[in-house]
């Protein structure tokens, strides 16, 4: 998607550890307008496989996931990180690595919300090594759900993830394929 790699390259920065920082529009700060384009495609891409809830993980995948939503039809369900006390104990769990904080974490989603008669759209911020969608992978799986696919914001292709989830047969699209962070700069895949 030419609009949000141009926005990356405009204002992400590449920080050590290959981590891009792109708060100013995403992570931190939103841009609604560039969040509406992601939901556009993303539901362009997915219109087709019966999507009946977008399934992301807390707090980033939020914005591009509701708009996703909001363009298919269907609700947003997201993943907390942790349980609030007003969560009963109907929930399904999974153990979730943040390479980003070094921590674990366990997601988890009220049982109420997804069921065998679902259709998931998995959709993530960020795919690098992979573990938030195979915590949302597990928890639809556990579920019963039927999985149309994952859709990524910004996947890190050099770091795992994307090929883990090929790897399982899921349809999988990125709107933006980093292939490297040579030399402290971006580089797309396919780019010269």
């Amino acid at each position: 998607m030419k609009l949000l790699e141009d926005r990356i390259k405009k204002d992400g920065q590449v920080l050590p550890g290959d981590v891009l920082k792109i708060n100013s529009f995403l992570n931190h700060q939103v841009d609604p307008e560039l969040m509406m384009a992601i939901g556009d495609e993303f539901a362009r891409l997915f219109k087709d496989a019966g999507v009946t809830k977008v399934l992301t993980c807390e707090a980033s995948g939020i914005a591009p996931s509701v708009m996703a939503a909001y363009k298919l039809g269907v609700p947003m369900v997201f993943a907390r990180k942790k349980k609030p006390s007003t969560l009963n104990d109907a929930v399904y769990w999974a153990d979730v690595f943040s390479y980003t904080k070094k921590v674990n974490n366990k997601i988890c989603v009220e049982k109420k919300f997804l069921s065998k008669d679902d259709t998931v759209l998995i959709l993530d911020d960020f795919v690098a090594h992979g573990e938030a969608v195979k915590g949302m992978v597990q928890i639809a799986q556990d579920a019963g759900c039927k999985i149309a696919g994952v859709g990524a914001v910004v996947a890190k292709t050099f770091q795992g993830g994307s090929d883990w989830i090929n790897e399982q047969g899921l349809h999988f699209e990125a709107l933006a394929n980093i292939d490297s962070f040579k030399d402290g700069q971006v580089h797309f895949l396919g780019e010269d």
